[in-house]
């Protein structure tokens, strides 16, 4: 696979990057406050004390900042939206592992995730996948892909925002549903510290992480992580392997200067497991650790990303944030991945032997400036910026040509993969995408604030046929975002919030598009949101509890009259309510939980069946639950001793349009046992699915072929801290 250099040197933004740093070293120097005395490096002869400080924004709570609501760094108590955290705290008490796993604790967000799709689709307010559900790694995104692979592993991760309903006011076209953005670990100051973790557990599981970080002088502060997880899998050959890497190198250059230098890596061979085909219209409890894939069968995901972030603040109400950043990354696989059962050879028949690469690579640049200040006599914030990319995509495949045999479905004989199709490159799509974008929050008064942002997007899209070496189009998409939201305190601890929002989604995937679909422009959307916060003194608990009204327009559906035809007209929309809660119940107990409930529909939608366009209007779209919950209770047994459980709920859902197949809702319990053995030291014993339920967490793009969720899994892990 070929290996993409890191190339942020070579660009131009980097000689606007020297003059700011010569710039702000020489305000810095005029300035009348002294540098901060920082500690020194911890070396053999001298020994620094942990220094720890801890804030409401460590637990997660309703006065965390968060970056993924707004530029203007407000908490979530003043953003109009609704935004939850889940803290590295929770993922280490939780014990999930895999980021899916952590995303959906979070209220109203499911998984629908497979190998097509790169293991991390997700479903959130009625509307799916990542055409709808936008992903970030530190607010930075990888645009116009159909399966984002990275990150995958909570080990290095040091918060997950999850912000539902629109969000394209701040990241662009992509997320009518919601966005989530990973935060990883970051440098800090005061002593290095190191914590290693190892893990043995069921199905042959095996798992080693360290990390590291503190300053190594009063200029230069550092973060490591790296993880490796293997396992064998709940289905047969589904053994998997990840392996992850992420540092960073921050540089105090004065005390209102830093600059910042990020790496990441990840590698995963996941399951080479694309589902289980019902039998006779009905899921076969004997067939369910049963693999029909092929023996040589191959998935591989190798994914890069790093960025060089300046933090400049020129006086006390002047941020400037400047991020150049280049991703690439590859994709292989090789199988056969459609599997039906044939009622009269009551064998499974498998097709669709597919072989592709993925080859992307994306280069950009992300600049905003926040400023503090009044107008016509009021407190106001104010953020402007842009961002640019270049974006390419080689993508090369054996256009999903080739067959296996029929096998047992209780027996399968895996056999090879073959193909008479030769893998080459097919098409290469270039992307040119810039925005601009503004916020700004007046307060009224102390208790009564607006919000309003707005932003516009531009992308050029080219597609060159390989094959028949001519372009295949060459398109420009334009999108307007905005919202305006208020927020009223009721009282200093309750807070009454509304917003209405504007946004856009791509019809499919951005560098895949086909020449055909090229042809359209981009669906529109619109939201309507009230809710409700409140936080209690000491931060012992809080709630929250939100309404909200998406419809988006401009669907591709099929033309009535004419059903090889697609025509942009189509609507579906989603009302829905969440609520939140968490409390210290009494000492030593404690409960998080969070309900959702929604009713999602196509208003205006026809596909195309037996060659007649048949309406879907008033139907569910697949992947969507109507009910979602979350409930996690935490207990002091006795001194050193914690235990904790957990349930998630998922409620059924379709498989397809037509809502005739559908799949059955599921409860899972998790529960853990942790003794700290010594003050930095301890052992964790976790029970994924404590009670072995089977459960299918989505379809395949074949409505009756389905995906088993994880079975009970036991875990022994020791952690320790130096």
């Amino acid at each position: 696979m070929k290996n993409h250099p890191f190339r942020l040197a070579a660009k131009p933004g980097a000689c606007a990057v020297a003059l700011i740093i010569a710039a702000a070293q020489g305000s810095a120097a005029a300035a009348a406050t002294p540098p901060a005395v920082l500690p020194a490096p911890a070396t053999a002869d001298v020994s620094l004390p942990t220094v720890t400080v801890t804030s409401r924004a460590d637990t997660g709570g309703l006065h965390t900042q968060t970056s993924t609501g707004s530029n203007l760094d407000l908490s979530r108590f003043e953003t109009p939206a609704s935004i939850d955290v889940v803290t590295s705290a929770q993922l280490m008490a939780r014990g999930d592992v895999s980021l899916n796993d952590a995303i959906t604790r979070a209220p109203g967000i499911s998984t629908m995730g497979h190998p097509g799709n790169g293991g991390s689709a997700l479903s959130a307010r009625g509307f799916t996948d990542s055409v709808s559900v936008m992903r970030l790694y530190d607010g930075m995104r990888q645009y116009g892909g159909a399966s984002l692979t990275y990150p995958f592993d909570t080990w290095a991760i040091e918060r997950i925002e999850v912000m539902r309903g629109p969000a394209s006011v701040i990241y662009g076209d992509g997320a009518i549903g919601a966005v989530v953005n990973v935060v990883p670990k970051q440098p800090t100051r005061g002593a290095i510290q190191t914590e290693v973790q190892a893990g043995i557990g069921s199905e042959n599981s095996r798992r080693f992480a360290v990390g590291s970080g503190g300053a190594i002088d009063e200029r230069w502060s550092y973060r490591v992580d790296a993880s490796s997880d293997r396992s064998d899998g709940w289905v047969e050959r589904g053994d998997y392997s990840n392996r992850n890497f992420s540092g960073a190198l921050r540089l105090d250059i004065s005390p209102r200067l830093n600059v910042r230098l990020s790496l990441a890596r990840g590698r995963q061979q996941p399951m080479r497991y694309f589902g289980t085909p019902l039998i006779n219209g009905k899921p076969d409890p004997a067939i369910e650790r049963q693999n029909y894939n092929v023996a040589d069968s191959v998935i591989q995901y190798d994914d890069r990303w790093a960025d060089l972030l300046l933090n400049w603040q020129p006086n006390e109400s002047t941020t400037v944030r400047s991020r150049f950043y280049d991703i690439s990354s590859d994709r292989h696989w090789r199988e056969v991945e459609a599997y039906v059962y044939n009622p009269l050879t009551q064998l499974v028949d498998r097709s669709e032997a597919t072989e592709i690469y993925h080859d992307q690579s994306q280069t950009g640049n992300t600049t905003d400036a926040a400023f503090r200040g009044t107008l016509l006599g009021l407190a106001n914030q104010f953020s402007v910026g842009f961002d640019f990319n270049s974006t390419k995509f080689t993508h090369t495949n054996n256009t999903y040509v080739g067959d296996a045999p029929s096998v047992d479905p209780y027996n399968p004989l895996p056999g090879q993969f073959s193909s008479a199709i030769p893998t080459i490159p097919r098409y290469a799509s270039h992307a040119r995408q810039y925005a601009l974008f503004a916020e700004n929050r007046l307060s009224l008064s102390e208790r009564w604030s607006l919000l309003a942002g707005l932003r516009y997007d531009h992308a050029q899209v080219r597609r060159d046929d390989l094959v028949a070496r001519k372009q295949a189009y060459d398109r420009t998409f334009t999108n307007i975002g905005w919202r305006l939201g208020t927020v009223y305190q009721l009282t200093p601890a309750l807070a009454l919030y509304g917003q209405y929002a504007r946004a856009a989604d791509p019809i499919s995937s951005q560098l895949f598009l086909s020449p055909a679909n090229s042809k359209f422009d981009s669906a529109t959307g619109r939201q309507v949101e009230l809710g409700l916060k409140q936080t209690f003194d000491g931060g012992d608990a809080e709630w929250t509890l939100a309404v909200y009204d998406i419809a988006k327009h401009n669907l591709l559906t099929r033309d009535s009259t004419n059903p090889a035809q697609s025509i942009q007209v189509g609507q579906r929309s989603s009302r829905g309510i969440e609520a939140t809660g968490s409390a210290v119940l009494a000492p030593g107990w404690s409960v998080e939980a969070n309900l959702s409930a929604l009713r999602a529909r196509f208003d205006d939608f026809s596909e195309s069946s037996g060659g007649v366009a048949v309406s879907r209007s008033g139907k569910t779209p697949p992947n969507v639950p109507k009910r979602l919950a979350n409930l996690w209770l935490h207990h002091d047994i006795a001194a050193g001793w914690t235990g904790s459980a957990g349930l998630r709920y998922v409620d059924a859902s379709y498989a397809d349009n037509a809502n005739i197949i559908r799949l059955p809702s599921y409860s899972v319990t998790d529960a853990s046992l942790r003794w700290k053995m010594a003050v930095n030291t301890s052992l964790t014993l976790r029970v994924a699915n404590l009670f072995d339920k089977r459960y299918f967490t989505t379809a395949y793009y074949t409505p009756t072929q389905w995906l088993y969720g994880q079975d009970r899994r036991t875990d022994l892990t020791l952690n320790h801290r130096f």
